[in-house]
């Protein structure tokens, strides 16, 4: 495969250009006109940010590739799929007024958003992946794949499973269903927490394999004092198949999912998810390298960055967009004072940094990751190339 060519701008701007012109600008660059725009729908898909979380793209930025898209033709709307575990986006009221909170209204981004896996998080369209390994049907947001054009708007940043999150982790998990996250982190089934169960049945009326009974009991006291018995649900794993349809039925957290999945293996079905999502689709990448923090913007807090803010980058090869981002985040100086160099005085105080995390900010700061896997795999399944030409705009 010939290298890909990857579009790089750095953060400097005077009187005469902004950040979301430099960035319109760097699209332009890149291609984006080549798309044909012209009446299709075009998901922006994007992380929204959870509450408490200050780290994630502001919503100008969303605006400026709204913009671009609608100078082309186009109707953008920005995506995103409910989250896996609990927090402020586990289902679509709460990822919309999450989204609002944070700064993503019509009003701001000049478009409108639509939650790609419904209310609940169990809108989902079975996807063949091309040349999958551990997926062979991907489970994304219904939205997602109905889209005419896929746009990632990607804020680039390290991540505490993956090693790093960057375009890949924004497309592949962002865009799966509930369920198909579920897939992706964990190799076991579901669990129910009884002291969480309500007895309320909704897991079993949405469950296709009869695997859920009511066969234990619990008290529980209602608002008014009132106590109460309930049949508390319980999963047969012996007759699940680990679709995780009863995580978005349950509205009371009940539902948890299985054993968290190996690093390596994580990274796999997150670019087959892409594929998934991307194959034969036209397709365009952007990824922001600037408050890069240690950690994924769904936790509710951000540690500071433990890098300077590099710049912005732009491509139609989703592989090789990651492989420049990191490539020239390596190269840049750390912070002081941060995860990075706290995790690093760890190791040397225990026996030595480890030579896989020598001179590599990303496993350095986690050093249970390997960010190397989920480039590697991609490019095993044909997503893209990690060889690029780097066009500074």
């Amino acid at each position: 495969m010939e290298p890909a060519k990857v579009y790089f701008t750095n953060m400097r701007t005077n009187s005469h250009e902004n950040l979301t012109q430099k960035l319109q600008r760097l699209m332009r660059a890149a291609g984006v006109a080549e798309l044909d725009l012209e009446n299709k729908f075009v998901a922006i898909k994007i992380h929204f940010g959870e509450l408490g979380n200050l780290s994630f793209l502001r919503p100008n930025y969303a605006r400026a590739v709204a913009d671009v898209v609608k100078e082309l033709g186009g109707k953008p709307f920005l995506t995103d799929c409910n989250t896996l575990y609990v927090g402020s986006r586990k289902n679509a009221l709460e990822h919309l007024d999450c989204a609002y909170q944070n700064g993503f209204t019509p009003y701001a981004t000049g478009c409108q958003i639509i939650i790609a896996d419904g209310l609940k998080g169990t809108d989902e369209v079975l996807v063949p992946v091309k040349n999958g390994e551990y997926v062979q049907e991907a489970k994304i947001g219904h939205a997602l794949m109905d889209a005419d054009v896929i746009i990632s708007l990607t804020h680039f940043k390290g991540h505490e499973q993956t090693g790093f999150g960057g375009c890949m982790k924004n497309i592949g998990m962002g865009g799966g269903s509930r369920a198909g996250k579920m897939e992706q982190h964990v190799a076991g089934k579901p669990n129910v927490e009884a002291e969480r169960c309500i007895g309320c049945r909704a897991c079993a009326r949405n469950c296709a394999h009869d695997a859920i009974t009511f066969e234990g009991t619990r008290e529980r006291t209602l608002a008014n004092g009132e106590v109460r018995t309930v049949h508390v649900a319980r999963i047969d794993h012996d007759r699940c198949v680990g679709c995780g349809r009863c995580l978005g039925a349950c509205n009371q957290d009940a539902v948890v999912p299985g054993a968290d999945d190996a690093v390596d293996k994580l990274n796999y079905k997150i670019a087959e998810y892409t594929q998934a999502i991307v194959q034969d689709r036209p397709q365009f990448h952007i990824s922001l390298a600037i408050d890069i923090s240690p950690e994924c913007d769904c936790n509710y807090w951000n540690d500071a960055p433990i890098l300077p803010d590099l710049g912005m980058f732009a491509s139609f090869d989703p592989v090789a967009i990651d492989q420049a981002a990191i490539d020239m985040a390596l190269d840049a100086q750390a912070f002081p004072n941060t995860m990075l160099t706290d995790e690093e005085e760890k190791l040397e105080a225990s026996g030595g940094v480890p030579e896989r995390c020598q001179h590599d900010h990303f496993n350095l700061t986690h050093p249970d990751t390997n960010w190397r896997s989920m480039i590697e795999h991609a490019e095993k399944i044909g997503l893209g190339t990690s060889r690029y030409e780097l066009v500074e705009v």
